[in-house]
């Protein structure tokens, strides 16, 4: 029976994962993220799962490769925290390209209702006996423009709730699907059109901080800023400045640039060691979760389903259709030879 060192596990990893090992694989279970000191605790294991938020750099891979370990098994769809090129040839990558697009794009629909009619302040107000509307007026999105950034599963999910409102949808990505039911414009007008703007695109040297202090200032006034997808795609900063003077009406985060050190643990009886997350979080307008747009009960099954299908296929000599590698976006990748990237 092969062995896992799994990293990053919280009690739900366990649950959904145990459930649905069915005996396939040992997985031993470390809360640990996976980074430079904590690799040495894979010794001994055939295979690593890892997380968003683990460190899967070059020198974590040449230490893997020391303890013979020869795929990593990614349980998310990102793999922005791996260093694929130096993986390739030395570490097969596979991961979870699709769980729930359903998840995410209701996540992304509940910030952005939740945004715009100030329902998390409301919820305040009424436990303290508070009925006054004043501050609470939102606007009807029916009629509205929303701008959306990667059509992929996730954005085209998101777009069809949308149309579900009423509002009209445009959108940006550089592969446009086929006969999309709405029109795609470029970066920049998607910008000057839109009442709000949603995030579904995956975190790129072209994508990175695709929202910035240059894209802001061509916004409405006013513009809802959603993001679900990487914290990376918006300049942190440049939002702070939007925020404060007004030109972004608010923000629904659920990633933020810097959340390595911070999402998916309990810092409720520490200080907070980050200026910038705690003055997004202080501000009336900005709703910020903790990276749990994915977190239902239906993602949680097809995550561990795909990851530990993932890992059985690779140890079994299979074709990896998950699988991932620097050439894989630029067409000369292997996989369609030998069915693995290398």
């Amino acid at each position: 029976m092969k062995t896992i060192a799994f990293y990053d596990a919280k009690r739900y990893d366990r649950e959904y994962f145990d459930k649905v090992n069915n005996n396939r694989f040992h997985i031993r279970y470390f809360e640990s993220k996976l980074n430079a000191d904590t690799v040495s605790l894979a010794k001994g294991a055939d295979a690593v799962c890892a997380f968003v938020n683990d460190d899967i750099g070059a020198e974590v891979l040449d230490k893997l490769v020391e303890l013979g370990i020869s795929i990593v098994a990614m349980r998310c769809a990102g793999y922005n925290n791996v260093d694929i090129k130096s993986a390739y040839g030395r570490v097969h990558v596979v991961h979870v390209p699709a769980y729930s697009p359903y998840a995410v794009a209701e996540h992304a629909m509940g910030l952005l209702l939740a945004l715009n009619r100030k329902l998390h302040r409301a919820y305040n107000r009424t436990r303290e006996h508070n009925f006054s509307l004043d501050g609470l007026m939102g606007m009807d999105l029916h009629g509205k423009t929303i701008g959306i950034i990667g059509t992929g599963r996730i954005g085209r999910v998101f777009a069809d709730i949308c149309k579900g409102f009423g509002m009209r949808v445009v959108a940006y990505d550089p592969f446009p699907v086929a006969n999309a039911p709405f029109e795609y414009v470029s970066v920049d007008e998607l910008c000057r059109v839109s009442d709000v703007i949603s995030l579904h695109c995956p975190l790129t040297k072209d994508t990175y901080h695709i929202i910035n202090e240059d894209s802001i200032a061509k916004m409405k006034d006013g513009v809802y800023l959603i993001n679900t997808s990487r914290g990376s795609l918006i300049d942190s900063q440049a939002l702070m400045n939007g925020l404060k003077s007004g030109k972004i009406g608010g923000a629904g985060l659920d990633v933020y640039e810097e959340e390595s050190d911070f999402f998916y643990e309990d810092y409720s009886n520490k200080i907070l060691r980050d200026d910038r997350l705690a003055a997004l979080i202080s501000m009336p307008n900005v709703i910020l979760t903790s990276h749990q747009a994915f977190f239902t009960q239906e993602a949680m099954s097809a995550i561990a389903a795909t990851t530990l299908d993932n890992l059985w296929a690779y140890f079994k000599g299979g074709p990896l259709p998950n699988e991932i590698c620097y050439r894989c976006s630029s067409g000369t990748c292997k996989k369609s030879e030998n069915s693995r990237c290398f």
